[in-house]
């Protein structure tokens, strides 16, 4: 009996963990570039009192099927669907979109490079292109003062129109890099992820080539997060939750009563 109160207990986790992947789903719904997360659930261990495939006589009849009880569920992992968000128009010649794969490239104050879907880029004092954190956009491009419009290509070619000047000055190229297991990314907060040793090392290229998507210019990506797919998963979490506090309910009430016989 107090098996099952374990194994109810170790549903209200799970449903707990459940809830907090989805309401973390939902906070983040105007999020640029966020990816929403799913939770991977998974059954414990189980006790075998009648093992299947023994003899149960003498005469080497087998059991078909035997006793096991399993003793809960436990989360086996949250994964990050990768997903393309919709595209959102801003009008900002800094803003840049990723269509299909690819992260940019950030480098962080320690040296380090992060990765982001949110292109919502701006310039810093130097002119260079910098995250809404002041990080540096990867290769570091800096916009001259002197250019008065910027235009940024879907291969990531960065040009600038320059008053008195006809043609158009190229003052650097974006780089994107992809990753064989995009879910294996760390996420840091602040849009940013992190390589691990999940995610491989980062395959860097220009976009449009073979195997990275093209770039938008005044465009961010929005949140692939679904409202309705949430809701619905919300009210199934809810109401498991509430089925496994049943379970707790009725197997106390069930020690009660035996209680009283002895």
């Amino acid at each position: 009996m107090n098996g099952a109160l374990y194994t109810a207990a170790t549903g209200l986790r799970a449903q707990e963990t459940n809830v907090n992947v989805i309401s973390n789903n939902i906070a983040n719904l105007s999020t640029n570039g966020f990816k929403k997360q799913r939770p991977e659930f998974q059954d414990l261990l189980y006790q075998d009192y009648l093992r299947a495939g023994t003899n149960s006589s003498d005469t080497n009849t087998i059991i078909p099927t035997g006793i096991q009880i399993g003793i809960g569920v436990s989360t086996g992992a949250v994964y990050r669907i990768t997903t393309q968000g919709s595209l959102t128009e801003t009008d900002n010649s800094l803003d840049l979109a990723i269509q299909g794969r690819g992260y940019f490239q950030v480098q962080l104050p320690d040296g380090q490079n992060a990765y982001t879907r949110d292109g919502s880029f701006q310039l810093n004092a130097q002119g260079q292109i910098v995250t809404a954190q002041g990080y540096t956009v990867v290769p570091g491009i800096t916009i001259p003062a002197n250019g008065t419009a910027t235009t940024i290509n879907s291969s990531g070619q960065v040009s600038i129109t320059i008053a008195g000047q006809l043609a158009p000055q190229v003052v650097g190229q974006l780089t994107v890099a992809t990753f064989i297991n995009d879910a294996g990314l760390s996420a840091q907060g602040n849009n940013l992820l992190l390589e691990t040793e999940a995610s491989g090392p980062p395959v860097q290229g220009n976009p449009g080539t073979v195997g990275f998507g093209t770039l938008k210019q005044g465009f961010v990506e929005a949140s692939n997060v679904d409202v309705v797919s949430e809701i619905t998963n919300l009210i199934t979490a809810q109401r498991a939750y509430e089925q496994n506090s049943r379970v707790i309910s009725a197997t106390d009430q069930m020690l009660q009563n035996l209680n009283q016989i002895s």
